[in-house]
C-alpha cells in the first residue's frame, strides 16, 4: 500500500533532507522547552516563595523523577522507531498494531513504575544521602508525583506517536496548554492555598493528566485518516519485540543523562543543602540548555527510521550531515545567552535569604558546561542515526561508557577538587559516546538494517 499525498506530505521521504529534518525538529525543540519551561518553574517558585530548603527538596526530588521522565521519553522513541518504518513501508495496518501495542504496554509500565515509586520514594533519598532537613519535604514531593506516573507514561507514548505519524506540531501545541495549566497551579496552590512544594507536585499531576486524555482523543482521530481494510490486531507480541530492542536502548540513552545525575546525587548532597539549592538551579538551566540537541537527536532517529522503512539510507546521510549545522547554531546561541546572563538566570532561582554558596555553585556549574553543548549534540545526531536504523549494540555500549565516566569522575575527584567534579565530568562523558558511536557511523553497517519490510513482515538483521 503506497501513501496518499497527504500522508507523503507528512512524512520525511521527499524534499532537502536538511529542511524537512529541521521543520520536524523545531517544534519537538520548543515542545521539550515548554515541558522543561514548567519544571524550571516549579524549582523558581517554591525557590522564591518558600525557601532555599524547598528549592533544595525540589532540585533533590528532579533527579530521580527526571530519571522515569526518560524511561517514558526512550520507550516512546523506541516504539516510534518501528511505527516509523511501517509508515515509510507504507503498510497501514501494522503501523496502528504499533500504535495499540505502544500504549497498552507502557500504560501497564506506568502503572507499576508508580506503585514502586510511592512505596520507594523515601527510602532511595535515604539511599541518595538526601540532608536530613529537606528530606521530609522532598519525600511528600515524588509521593504526590509518583501517583501521577500513568498520566507521565501515556502522554509521552502518546506524543512519540504523533511524532512517528511525521505530526510534530500536535505535541507541541499540548505542551504548550500543559506548561501554561501548570504554571498557574503553581501559584495558585503555593501562593493561594500555601501547600508549598505539595502545590507544584498537585499542579504536574493535574497538567499532565488533561493533556494525556487530550493527546488520546486526538491521536484516535488521526489514525482514522489512515485507511485500512479488514480488522487490525490491537496487541502483537512480535511487534512488542522488535519494540524492545529499540526502545531499551533507547531509554538507556534518554537517561544517561538522569541516571548520572541520581547516581552523583549522593555527591552533591554530601556538600549540604546549600550547595545542592545551587546544584539543583544549575542542573535546570542546563536541561533547558540541553532541550535543542536532544530534540533534534530526536527528530534523526524519526528521520532515519522513515527513510530505512522506505529503503532510501543516503537520504539519512544528508539529514544527518544537516544535523551538524543545526546543533552547531544552536550551541553557539546558548554560549552567548549564558555568557550574557548566567548571572541573572541564576538569580532568579534565589530569594533574598538564599545562602552565597548556593548562588557561587550555580554559577560555577554554567560557567563551566555552557562551553561544551554541542558536544551532546553531536552525540545525540549520530545516536540517533543508529537508533532509528535499529543498530543498538555499539549504541548501547557507546551509552553505558558515557555513563561510568560521569559517575567514576564524579565520585573519583570530588574528595580531591570539591563538588566542581560533578560537573567537569559530564562533556567527558558526552565525547567518548560520541565518538564511539561515529566510528560505528562511519563503518556504515547500520544502512544495511533493516527492521520492517515494505510488506509489513517484522525482522531484524544481525549485527
Amino acid at each position: 500500500m503506497n501513501p496518499s499525498p497527504k500522508d507523503k506530505k507528512r512524512s520525511m521521504l521527499e524534499g532537502s533532507p536538511g529542511r524537512a529534518l529541521f521543520f520536524f525538529a523545531l517544534p519537538m525543540i520548543l515542545g521539550n522547552l515548554f515541558q522543561q519551561f514548567y519544571n524550571m518553574v516549579d524549582s523558581m517558585i517554591v525557590g522564591r516563595f518558600v525557601g532555599e530548603e524547598a528549592l533544595a527538596a525540589v532540585g533533590a526530588s528532579y533527579a530521580l523523577t527526571n530519571v522515569f521522565v526518560m524511561i517514558a521519553i526512550g520507550g516512546g522513541i523506541g516504539a516510534s522507531v518501528i511505527t516509523s518504518q511501517y509508515l515509510g513501508a507504507g503498510n497501514y495496518e501494522k503501523m496502528k498494531t504499533s500504535v495499540s501495542t505502544a500504549l497498552f504496554t507502557f500504560l501497564g509500565m506506568g502503572v507499576l513504575l508508580g506503585i514502586f515509586g510511592f512505596a520507594m520514594n523515601r527510602q532511595i533519598l535515604i539511599w541518595l544521602n538526601t540532608p536530613e532537613n529537606i528530606l521530609a519535604a522532598a519525600g511528600t514531593y515524588l509521593g504526590i508525583y509518583f501517583l501521577g506516573m500513568p498520566f507521565l507514561f501515556m502522554y509521552n507514548i502518546l506524543s512519540s506517536m504523533f511524532n512517528a505519524l511525521g505530526d510534530s506540531r500536535t505535541p507541541l501545541l499540548l505542551l504548550i496548554f500543559s506548561s501554561i495549566l501548570n504554571v498557574f497551579l503553581d501559584l495558585w496552590f503555593v501562593l493561594q492555598f500555601g501547600l508549598g512544594v505539595s502545590g507544584v507536585a498537585i499542579a504536574t499531576v493535574i497538567a499532565q493528566g488533561m493533556s494525556a486524555v487530550i493527546s488520546f482523543a486526538l491521536l484516535l482521530r488521526r489514525l482514522m485518516e489512515f485507511r485500512t481494510e479488514g480488522c487490525v490486531e490491537k496487541y502483537d507480541t512480535v511487534i512488542l519485540g522488535s519494540m524492545v530492542k529499540i526502545a531499551v536502548p533507547s531509554i538507556l540513552q534518554q537517561s544517561i543523562v538522569s541516571i548520572g545525575m541520581l547516581l552523583v546525587q549522593s555527591v552533591v548532597n554530601g556538600f549540604g543543602s546549600s550547595v545542592l539549592a545551587g546544584y539543583a538551579a544549575g542542573t535546570r538551566i542546563e536541561s533547558i540548555c540541553i532541550v535543542p540537541m536532544i530534540s533534534t537527536g530526536n527528530a534523526v532517529s524519526t528521520f532515519t527510521a522513515q527513510n530505512m522503512g522506505a529503503g532510501k539510507p543516503e537520504r539519512v546521510k544528508a539529514g544527518y550531515r544537516s544535523s551538524y549545522l543545526i546543533d552547531g547554531a544552536f550551541a553557539l546561541l546558548i554560549l552567548l545567552v549564558l555568557s550574557l546572563f548566567g548571572e541573572r538566570i541564576i538569580g532568579a532561582f534565589m530569594d533574598g535569604q538564599s545562602a552565597d554558596v548556593a548562588f557561587t555553585t550555580g554559577i560555577g556549574y554554567l560557567s563551566f558546561i555552557k562551553f561544551f553543548f554541542l558536544c551532546i549534540g553531536l552525540k545525540a545526531a549520530t545516536d540517533g542515526v543508529l537508533r532509528g536504523a535499529g543498530d543498538v549494540v555499539v549504541f548501547t555500549l557507546a551509552n553505558l561508557v558515557n555513563l561510568g565516566v560521569r559517575v567514576a569522575g564524579a565520585f573519583l575527584l570530588a574528595p580531591v577538587i570539591g563538588v566542581a567534579a560533578v560537573w567537569y565530568a559530564i562533556p567527558a562523558g558526552w565525547t567518548v559516546n560520541y565518538l564511539i558511536s561515529l566510528c560505528r557511523y562511519l563503518g556504515g553497517k547500520w544502512s544495511r538494517k533493516r527492521l520492517v519490510q515494505a510488506e509489513g513482515n517484522a525482522q531484524e538483521e544481525t549485527a
